[in-house]
């Protein structure tokens, strides 16, 4: 039981550190990782709206727009209006980033080989599995309910220490 109380910290550890390796290998590119991110996410999403980039990209609004610009000056992405909304544009990768593409998901693997390199293809193919089905688990969870939230358990908690001075005063 005392190694699953490491479970939160190893796996936001580890996406540290994996993201830190991918962005020192992603300077060879002169790309950041949200670039990275931005080209990777659209790959696998063409036609998506700005807005739904930024989410999955994991970026504020007003930097996924000046991340756009950039690509599409540099001939990367292209903007074509929505037919269901004239205010909306969707997304597309044009030919030109399909070789940066390939760099990112060369670094990728790169980084991916290095972590798991000490793992069986057996091992990885294990690991995988759990962590999917982790991931599956997690994105299926309810909010919790707390009621009353923390002030409340507080309160709660420090009731009951009243009370038990008091019960514990009374008796003597």
């Amino acid at each position: 039981m005392e190694r699953l109380r490491n479970f939160g910290y190893l796996l936001k550890d580890l996406g540290r550190l994996y993201t830190r390796r991918f962005e020192e290998r992603a300077q060879a590119l002169q790309l950041t990782l949200l670039q990275c991110k931005t080209l990777g996410q659209l790959s696998r999403n063409e036609g998506i709206s700005q807005a739904r980039l930024a989410e999955l990209a994991e970026s504020d609004p007003m930097s996924m727009v000046r991340i756009l610009d950039y690509m599409e000056a540099e001939g990367w992405v292209e903007r074509r209006a929505d037919p269901n909304d004239r205010r909306a544009r969707r997304l597309y990768i044009k030919d030109k980033a399909r070789a940066i593409l390939d760099e990112i998901w060369r670094l990728a693997d790169e980084t991916r080989m290095e972590f798991l390199g000490d793992l069986s293809a057996q091992e990885c193919d294990h690991l995988i599995d759990m962590l999917e089905r982790i991931h599956s688990t997690a994105r299926a969870l309810a909010p919790p309910q707390v009621p009353g939230g923390l002030a409340a358990a507080a309160k709660d908690a420090k009731g009951a220490a009243s009370a038990g001075a008091v019960q514990g005063g009374s008796a003597s």
